[in-house]
């Protein structure tokens, strides 16, 4: 399965999240809802998955985390926040270029309508 596959089940499963439980909840509510039905997709999940920093050849736990790593090549950061910000894509490309990953998705749950929610976001590697 590639990234745009695994994607568009991501997309499908945050908006059965969305509308079981709406906006307003905490992020971590979201990320294990939503782990959860990514799990029932049959899909590779990592919850918090550590993503070290490479510096002169020496890797450093830096202590950057993603919420979810699907499969291995797509990068999802949840966010329950009034907008998202530019601070908020720079976390996500930076979390693309440590994991090596091509595909992210920024996903805040705070929105009446989720598709206003969602950002894709690919690395320019």
């Amino acid at each position: 399965m590639n990234e745009n596959q695994i994607s568009r089940i991501v997309i499908g499963c945050a908006f059965k999240v969305h509308s079981e439980l709406g906006p307003g909840l905490l992020e971590h509510a979201y990320e294990e809802c939503l782990y959860y039905e990514l799990c029932q997709q049959g899909l590779n999940v990592n919850k918090q998955q550590a993503l070290p920093l490479m510096y002169n050849e020496v890797k450093l736990e830096a202590g950057y985390r993603v919420d979810l790593l699907v499969e291995n090549k797509l990068v999802i950061e949840i966010k329950s926040v009034e907008a998202l910000n530019d601070l908020h894509l720079a976390q996500i490309i930076t979390y693309l270029r440590l994991s090596k990953c091509k595909l992210g998705l920024l996903i805040n749950f705070n929105v009446r309508n989720l598709k206003n929610g969602i950002k894709r976001v690919a690395n320019g590697m």
